[in-house]
C-alpha cells in the first residue's frame, strides 16, 4: 500500500475555529483526514506500547502558529512518519495503528455506525448480501461473507475481498485488495459510484491449494466459478478443441476435471492488468501485465509495431519499489483535488537478466500497487512454502460479533455454459499461439512449473528488505 500526504487543508472545527487538515491518501485515493494533533496522539499510544527504539521520528510541536512553509515541512515529515510506520513490519500491522486509520476513515467520511446490508460479488456476478456494521473492517466482512456461503473456517484464508471498477467494454479492472486498516463499506460508498464492487475471489497462486478448496463442495463451487468467469473474460486462453473439451465438462456437471483441465492452460490463475506502458526492451512501449505462476508476463508492443511475450520470474527478482508523483502548481498541490489526486504510479523492479547483469524495469501504470501486492504475496507464499508452512489459517471467531449471521444460506450459482468462441477472441488466441515463441532478450517465454525451483530462490536476489512499501 502507498501512504502518502499530499496535501493539505484549513478547515473549521464546530466551534468554528480553523485547523490544518492533513490529508492521507492510500493509493492517490483519499483515505482519511487528520490534525497534527491526532497523529501526535497515535505516536505516543505506539511509543508506550513499543518503546522509542522501534518508533520513527515524529516532527516536533511549535509554539507558535505554523508558516505556510512550516505546514508544508511538517507535512512531508508526517508522510516519511506514516510510511515509516506502515512499512515496519511490527508496527504496520498492528491494531494500535490500522484501528485509528478506520476510525479516521469512518469519521472523515462522516458516516455513522449502524447496521447495513452490504453487497459483495463472486466472480460469476452472483450477488451475496450480508448484515453487518458500516464500521465493521475487512476481517469481519469476509467472515460474514464465509458464514453465508457456508464456506468452512479453515477455507477462508484462502479467499480475499477486492475492490473491482466494471468497465464500459464489459471487462473490469482489479483495483486493489481491501487492507486490515479499512472498512469495506465506508470504502465503497466514498467513492459515489455504481462502476465499483467488493469481488471475492481466492488470494493465493500456487495451484496445489486448489486440492484444499476443491475438498469442500463450496469451495469448489467458488473456484469453478471464478475459473468459468476467467475462460470468459479472456484472461485464461482456450483452443477450440479445449473450448470443446471444457463445454462437455460443464454439460457433464464434472466441475473437478473443469478445474484440472483448466489448470493445464495458459494463464490459469493470472489477474491480468490494464494496458499500460513499460520502458522494456525500449521506453515508451504499450504492455499487457499479467500476474500469475510466480512471475509478472509481458505482452508488449514495440514501436515498430511488433509484438513480443515474456516474463519475469519474482525469483529473479532482487527487489522492487512503487514511486508516485502529484501534479502540483505554485508549489502546493490543488486541495479541490483531494478526493482523488491525479498520481501517476511506476512499478520499477530490479531484475537479474544474466548471472553478473542486474536491470531496472519500470511499468507506469494506475495498478501499479495491485502489481506490486501480486508481487509481495507470491514471495510470502514461495517462503512459506519453503518454510515447509501452509496457507491454512483460521478466523479468528469472534466472542461480540458486530454483525448479525443469517440463518439462511446462500448457494453458489452455477455459472451457465460457456459462450461458443467469440471470433475477435480467436484471433488473439492464434496471436498469442504465435507469440509465444517468442523471447524478450533476458526472459523465460517457458510456463513450466520446473522455473520455479527452490534452487532458484537465492537470498542474494530475493528482496533484500523491499517489499510494497518501500517508496
Amino acid at each position: 500500500m502507498h501512504f502518502s500526504i499530499p496535501e493539505t487543508e484549513v478547515r473549521s472545527d464546530e466551534n468554528g475555529s480553523t485547523y490544518v487538515a492533513y490529508n492521507i491518501h492510500v493509493n492517490g485515493v483519499l483515505h482519511c483526514r487528520v490534525r497534527y494533533s491526532q497523529l501526535l496522539g497515535l505516536h505516543e499510544q505506539i511509543k508506550k506500547e513499543y518503546g522509542n527504539n522501534v518508533v520513527p521520528a515524529f516532527p516536533p510541536k511549535k509554539i507558535f502558529t505554523l508558516t505556510p512553509a512550516e505546514v508544508d515541512q511538517r507535512r512531508e515529515q508526517l508522510e516519511k512518519y506514516m510510511q515509516a510506520v506502515r512499512q515496519d513490519p511490527i508496527l504496520g500491522s498492528s491494531e494500535m495503528f490500522n484501528s485509528f486509520l478506520r476510525k479516521a476513515q469512518q469519521e472523515t467520511q462522516q458516516i455513522p455506525t449502524e447496521e447495513v446490508q452490504l453487497e459483495i460479488y463472486l466472480s460469476n456476478g452472483q450477488k451475496v448480501k450480508v448484515n453487518i456494521l458500516t464500521s465493521d473492517q475487512t476481517e469481519d466482512v469476509l467472515e460474514a461473507v464465509a458464514s453465508k456461503l457456508d464456506l468452512p473456517d479453515e477455507l477462508v484464508g484462502y479467499f480475499s475481498l477486492f475492490l473491482v471498477q466494471e468497465r464500459g467494454d464489459g471487462g473490469c479492472t482489479y483495483v486493489r485488495k481491501l487492507q486490515e486498516f479499512e472498512l469495506p463499506y465506508v470504502s465503497i460508498t466514498s467513492l459515489h459510484s455504481p462502476d465499483y464492487r467488493i469481488v471475492l475471489r481466492k488470494s493465493y497462486w500456487d495451484t496445489a491449494y486448489d486440492c484444499d478448496v476443491m475438498d469442500d463442495r463450496v469451495g469448489l463451487n467458488l473456484l469453478y466459478a471464478q475459473t468459468v468467469s476467467d475462460i470468459e473474460r479472456g484472461w485464461i486462453l482456450v483452443n477450440k478443441e479445449q473450448h470443446r473439451q471444457l463445454k462437455s465438462l460443464q454439460e457433464k456437471g464434472s466441475k473437478k476435471e473443469f478445474i484440472r483441465l483448466a489448470q493445464t492452460l495458459k494463464y490459469y490463475g493470472y489477474i491480468k492488468f490494464d494496458p499500460c506502458i513499460t520502458d522494456f526492451p525500449e521506453k515508451g512501449c504499450h504492455v499487457i501485465v499479467g500476474a500469475g505462476n510466480n512471475e509478472l508476463n509481458f505482452h508488449v508492443k514495440l514501436p515498430s509495431d511488433q509484438m513480443k511475450e515474456g516474463s519475469f520470474k519474482v525469483t529473479r527478482m532482487r527487489c522492487w519499489r512503487v514511486t508516485s508523483s502529484v501534479p502540483v502548481a505554485n508549489g502546493t498541490a490543488n486541495p479541490s483535488s483531494s478526493s482523488k489526486c491525479d498520481v501517476k504510479l511506476e512499478l520499477a523492479f530490479e531484475y537479474l537478466m544474466s548471472k553478473d547483469r542486474l536491470q531496472w524495469v519500470t511499468i507506469t501504470s494506475p495498478q501499479a500497487i495491485m502489481m506490486s501486492i501480486c508481487l509481495q504475496s507470491m514471495v510470502d507464499e514461495l517462503m512459506v512454502k519453503k518454510s515447509g508452512g501452509s496457507i491454512k489459517k483460521m478466523q479468528k471467531k469472534r466472542v461480540n460479533g458486530s454483525f448479525q449471521r443469517s440463518d439462511s444460506q446462500q448457494a453458489v450459482k452455477s455459472p451457465p455454459l460457456l459462450d461458443s468462441p467469440d471470433p475477435s477472441r480467436e484471433q488473439v488466441v492464434k496471436l498469442s499461439t504465435k507469440l509465444s515463441s517468442v523471447s524478450l532478450r533476458g526472459l523465460s517465454s517457458s510456463n513450466s512449473a520446473s522455473d520455479i525451483s527452490g534452487n532458484d530462490f537465492h537470498g542474494n536476489y530475493a528482496f533484500e528488505g523491499i517489499g510494497d512499501d518501500d517508496l
